[in-house]
Formats: C-alpha cells, structure tokens, sequence
C-alpha cells in the first residue's frame, strides 16, 4: 500500500512541478524577447565575461557591470541607430510622397517611355489587352497613403509603447548582468536537471551555444557587411533615400541568399527602364559580384561551419522562424533546426550502437558454442 502512495505521491509531485513551470514562463511570457535576448548576448560575449574574470575575479560584479557595458557599446547602441535611421527615413519618404515631392505620374510615364516593344506586348497580355498605367498610378498613390497612415498609426503606438519598451530593455540588461556573473553556476544547474544523460547534456548544450554564436554573429556580421555596400553604392549613385534602402538592406540580408536582392534588384530594374544604364550595370555588378559574394564566402564560414546545417535547412528554418516568431525567429528557427539534427543524430548513434553490440554477441556466442550445436545460419540483427 506504501508503495501505491508513494507512486501517486510522485506522480502528483511531477503533474504539480508541471503546472509551476508552465505558470512560471507564463508570467515570463510578456517579457520573452528581454529575456531572450540577455541569454543570446550573455552567450555571445561569454569570452569576453571570461577575460574580464581572469582579471577581476569569478562571479566579481565589476566584471559583470564591464560586460553589460560593452555589449550596451557594440550590439544595443549600433542596432538601435540603425532601426531609428530606418524609421526616419521611411517617415520622409512617405511624407513625401503624400505632399506631392514625388511625383509618381512622371515617373510611370518615364518609365512607360523606356518600355521597349517586346516590353509593352508582355504587359499587354498581362493586361489582357491595353496595360493602363493610370489604374498602376492610382494603386500606387493609394499604397502610399495607406503606408502613411500605416507610419502614422505605428508613431502613435511606439510613444504609448515607451514606457514598456524601456522596462523591457532595462530587464534585459538587468538579467543579462546576472547571467554574466552567475551564469556558469547556473548552466551547471540546468544540466544536473535535465532528465537526460551527462553525455546527452553537453552534446545538446554544446549545440544550443555552437548555434547561437554562429547564427547571431555571422547573420549580424554579413548582414551588417551587405547593408553598408549597398547604401553606399546608392548613395554614390545617387538614389534618394539611400540610407533607408542600405538600412533594410541590413534587416533583410538575415535571410540567407535572398535577402538583400530584395532591394538591390527592384532598383536596378527601375535605373535600366529609366535610361540610367551604367548606373544600373554598377549596381547589377556590385549586388551579384560583391553582395553576393560576401553571403556566398562568409555564411558557410560564420554561419554553417559551426551550425553544421545545409544552406537550404538555415534558408528554410529562418525564414519559417522570422514568420512565426518575428525578428527573435532569426536565432530561433535555426535553433530548433539545429537540435532537431543534433536529437535525431543521438538517436540514430544510439540504435547503431545497440545494434552493433548485438551483433558482436550473437558472434561471441557462436564462436563459444560447441561445433554440433552451432546454427546453420548466421542471424542478423
């Protein structure tokens, strides 16, 4: 009869440790990326907290508050420039826009002009019969007061949002100095708690911390490389807003392969129907030969080199990750692919093994057994 307590009695205990758990990252829930954040930066700069320890000491504070400050210098301050330029710049943009200072009707007729004949049949077909530029201008002007609106209704929500945005930074560098200074004691006891193996621990552990090192620093690092070369070379062009181009440029290009070709070549196609033809051959030449060729080089080296993924698993799982979870689903979609190979990767050595060391005693067997009493047949496993 004790024995029958004692099982419900564990039983409750899991179903009870269960529920805590649950409610407990509930509560995280409203805070998930603060909180996502500091784990990926204290990961990220671990061997910089490292340096620091070996000067001032294991868990030392000073050491901690050091960390805190030179991830705020190189990863926050750099990322909010960026996105505040990107949102400056798009907010001129559509202003003008909206007051007349782009006159979309020139345009299309510039554009019309250029057409060549071969251009207008296929727009005709298109079209299904006469291709109305008038009905493009008026869905483009529409667009663009829909975007302002869009703009406009955004500003008002980032100002009402202030309150929690700076709550929600000030936790992330809060939890952050604390991973920083206690963060080793505390992988320690996350591994002793893992209902899994020693072995099993680290393997995964080691994948989680190959992972985001590799996906962060290589997808920022490339990400950063590209957006610079391509607002540069638009500015040296002489395309209008060319620093909210390279600064999308910057977002995109966390896509593997066609991220950045998503600004490069609309403005491209526009510079050659426009008559602007060299222009357009430096910026066809500069996006395939030297944007391309920096993805091309440096994400197998940042970014699948540690990860040890396919190209095509790190395209597929970022973007279904940047779909589901936002701008944390860079990091996140290739986590979950990684450890889905590294699981089943476990799994697979695991029954290998199994089987091999079945085979090996059935063969013991057979070589111990008396010459009459051995099978005809080798068995297989």
């Amino acid at each position: 009869m004790s024995g029958l307590d004692n099982s419900v009695q564990h039983n409750a205990f899991f179903l009870l440790l269960a529920a805590i758990t649950l409610a407990f990252f509930w509560l995280l829930l409203p805070f998930f990326s603060a909180v996502f954040w500091a784990v990926i930066l204290a990961i990220i700069f671990q061997p910089l907290q490292r340096r620091f320890e070996r000067r001032f000491g294991r868990g030392s504070n000073l050491a901690a508050a050091l960390s805190v400050v030179v991830c705020i210098v190189i990863a926050i301050i750099p990322m909010a420039v960026i996105f505040g330029s990107l949102v400056n710049e798009g907010a001129k943009l559509v202003q003008r826009a909206q007051s007349g200072g782009i006159d979309t009707t020139a345009i299309l007729q510039q554009l019309q002009s250029h057409i060549p004949a071969w251009g207008e049949r296929i727009l005709d077909r298109i079209g299904g019969g006469d291709f109305d530029f008038t009905a493009i201008r008026d869905r483009i002007v529409g667009l663009a007061q829909q975007l302002g609106q869009l703009v406009a209704g955004r500003a008002i929500n980032l100002g009402q949002n202030t309150l929690r945005f700076v709550v929600a930074t000030g936790i992330m560098l809060y939890v952050l100095f604390f991973l920083f200074r206690d963060g080793r004691g505390l992988a320690r006891n996350i591994r002793s708690a893992m209902p899994l193996s020693d072995a099993y621990n680290q393997r995964l552990l080691d994948k989680f911390v190959g992972v985001v090192r590799a996906t962060v620093k290589g997808n920022v690092v490339i990400a950063a490389i590209q957006g610079t070369i391509g607002g540069v070379t638009l500015w040296l062009l002489g395309i209008d807003a060319a620093l909210l181009w390279g600064a999308l440029m910057v977002f995109l290009s966390l896509l593997p392969a066609v991220g950045a070709a998503i600004v490069w070549v609309p403005i491209a196609v526009y510079l050659f129907m426009t008559g602007a033809v060299w222009e357009g051959v430096v910026l066809v030449f500069v996006g395939a030969a030297v944007i391309g060729l920096v993805d091309n080089i440096l994400r197998p080296v940042l970014v699948g080199k540690d990860t040890r993924l396919p190209d095509y698993v790190i395209l597929v799982s970022t973007v279904g990750g940047l779909s589901i979870f936002g701008i944390n689903g860079f990091v996140i979609g290739p986590l979950i692919a990684a450890l889905f190979v590294a699981g089943w990767t476990i799994f697979r050595e695991e029954r290998d093994d199994v089987r091999r060391r079945a085979a090996a005693a059935t063969l013991i067997l057979e070589d111990s057994a008396p010459p009459a009493d051995r099978p005809t047949t080798i068995l297989r496993p």
